[in-house]
């Protein structure tokens, strides 16, 4: 049920016409009330799309009635008949709602330069408003689906409140505030003040932390309601650490479903000097085709763990590093330790860890191995 889990929620996803496979490829999720407020964060891409330009501009109130979401097209540099289709589809949604177009928040995903035709965006907005339902979730989170291969959905339980949550993203998984598209909701008592301040806490160590193939969208955009239906005003520690573990769930849900990925590969940086530093040493060996192409290959070639770190501006000693890999020790003091064939790259979580010896802090960073698949998928995807 994920977005209509909570109290005060309906949705609804259905096969309107974007997608020539006839898959479901738009979705409606409605917030009842009794309240409306709202956060939403987006892709820091500069280079956004017509939807996100559109809905930066709704969320400045904090107020948020419903979201609307394609599939089959970003609707990215699609000209001024792009942003018109964004603002006629949200004066559309408004309409059968009954509220305002500046309380919908629009996203669409797909191909970049790909024009969705606007009498099919209209006509859906209509179907699925009329099959809005509580159960309507998972359809939902079934028709913002691309190359995702299944729905992603969690839902957090609260102590008389709760949140649920719908994400879609396989591929151009990169930091940047969001890292796909998100819609979560929450029956919480919860202000938009109080609500920005945790959706950016929880994102900061989730969404922000997967990194899968170094690739920002632009499209991104994560957006939390609250209907306050459940009459709970829980703590601000308490509602942050649910929506932190949610965010946290779905992110390792969308790197399970990376694009032709054979590992799922957790990079913990230790003893660093800062929390920021030992995040840009884990991004670097995320990033490194190198690296992930040789865990694709079952080489546990930690060479290369240490050739990405000493492309950062962390504080460490270079002939003083210890890599772990899978927990076998494989490089102690720059040199090499444990044998590297006793680590067991056979099952698809791997785990890295780099410790710098430079402070307290650390952080970890999610990625996937770089495989022939994701290079054929990637090669093939708009043809």
């Amino acid at each position: 049920m994920s977005v209509t889990h909570p109290a005060g929620f309906v949705a609804a996803g259905a096969a309107v016409g974007l997608k020539a496979s006839g898959a479901k490829d738009l979705a409606l999720v409605v917030n009842q009330g009794p309240t409306f407020d709202s956060a939403t964060v987006f892709t820091s891409n500069r280079c956004k799309a017509n939807p996100v330009l559109w809905s930066e501009q709704v969320v400045k109130d904090g107020v948020v009635r419903a979201v609307v979401l394609n599939s089959g097209g970003a609707n990215c540099y699609t000209g001024p008949e792009g942003f018109l289709t964004t603002h006629q589809v949200a004066e559309e949604v408004g309409t059968a709602l009954g509220v305002g177009a500046g309380d919908v928040v629009v996203c669409s995903t797909g191909l970049i330069g790909l024009v969705n035709d606007r009498a099919t965006l209209l006509a859906g907005v209509r179907t699925v408003h009329g099959q809005l339902s509580a159960d309507g979730g998972q359809d939902a989170a079934e028709a913002i689906m691309t190359t995702d291969t299944v729905p992603k959905q969690v839902v957090v339980e609260g102590e008389g409140w709760s949140i649920g949550g719908m994400a879609k993203g396989a591929g151009m998984l990169a930091p940047a505030l969001a890292t796909m598209l998100v819609v979560i909701t929450t029956d919480a008592v919860v202000p938009a003040a109080e609500l920005d301040r945790a959706l950016r806490a929880a994102t900061r160590v989730s969404f922000d932390r997967l990194d899968s193939d170094g690739c920002q969208s632009t499209n991104d955009t994560v957006s939390l309601l609250a209907s306050g239906a459940s009459g709970v005003t829980p703590s601000a520690e308490a509602f942050t650490a649910a929506l932190t573990d949610l965010c946290t769930q779905l992110a390792k849900q969308l790197l399970a479903d990376a694009e032709g990925a054979d590992h799922e590969i957790a990079i913990t940086t230790v003893n660093a000097a800062t929390e920021d530093e030992a995040v840009e040493v884990g991004r670097s060996v995320a990033r490194s085709n190198l690296f992930k192409a040789a865990v694709f290959g079952k080489d546990p070639n930690w060479g290369r763990v240490l050739a990405s770190v000493g492309t950062t501006s962390a504080a460490f000693d270079p002939a003083d590093l210890d890599v772990a890999m899978n927990d076998v020790w494989v490089c102690r003091n720059s040199t090499p330790a444990e044998d590297p064939a006793l680590v067991d790259l056979s099952a698809r979580a791997v785990t890295v860890t780099i410790d710098l010896k430079a402070g307290p802090a650390q952080a970890t960073v999610w990625t996937n191995d770089l495989t022939h698949a994701y290079v054929h998928e990637n090669s093939a995807y708009s043809s």
